[in-house]
C-alpha cells in the first residue's frame, strides 16, 4: 500500500552557485563521501547533485519522516547494478523506515537542461 509520493525540482544553476560558495563544506553537510565522489565522476557533476538533492527533499516528503531525526547525509542516494536509482535503506534511515512501517520506495531521477528532478513513492507492508 503506497504510504506517500514525493517530489521535487532542483535548478541546476542553483546547485552550481552553492557549491561555488560553500565549497566542500556545504558538499559534505549534505552528501556522502560516495555521493559526492560519484557525482564529481559524471560528465555534469551539478546535475547529478541537483537530482541527488531531489531525491532527498522528495523522500523526506513521500515518507513523512521529517519530523524524526534524519539528516540528508541519512538519505544517501546510490545506483543498483542495473544503474537505476535507489536510496540506501542503512542506519539512522533504517531504522526510521522500520519504525514507520515503509518496506518499499521506489525512486526516479531526471534532468535536462536547467533543471533536475526526482520523484519518489513509499511503500507500506501489506
Amino acid at each position: 500500500m503506497i504510504k506517500g509520493i514525493g517530489v521535487d525540482i532542483v535548478k541546476i544553476k542553483r546547485m552550481e552557485s552553492a557549491v561555488g560558495r560553500w565549497g566542500r563544506r556545504f558538499l559534505e553537510r549534505v552528501f556522502t563521501r560516495e555521493e559526492i565522489d560519484s557525482c564529481y565522476g559524471k560528465a555534469e557533476p551539478y546535475a547529478s547533485f541537483a537530482v541527488r538533492f531531489a531525491a532527498k527533499e522528495a523522500f523526506i516528503k513521500a515518507s513523512g519522516l521529517n519530523g524524526e531525526k534524519i539528516s540528508f547525509r541519512d538519505i544517501e542516494i546510490v545506483n543498483q547494478v542495473s544503474g537505476a536509482p535507489a536510496i540506501k535503506k542503512e542506519g539512522r534511515l533504517a531504522e526510521a523506515l522500520a519504525a514507520s512501517g515503509i518496506e518499499k520506495i521506489h525512486l526516479s531521477l531526471s534532468h535536462e537542461k536547467e533543471y533536475g528532478v526526482a520523484m519518489v513513492v513509499a511503500e507500506e507492508a501489506g
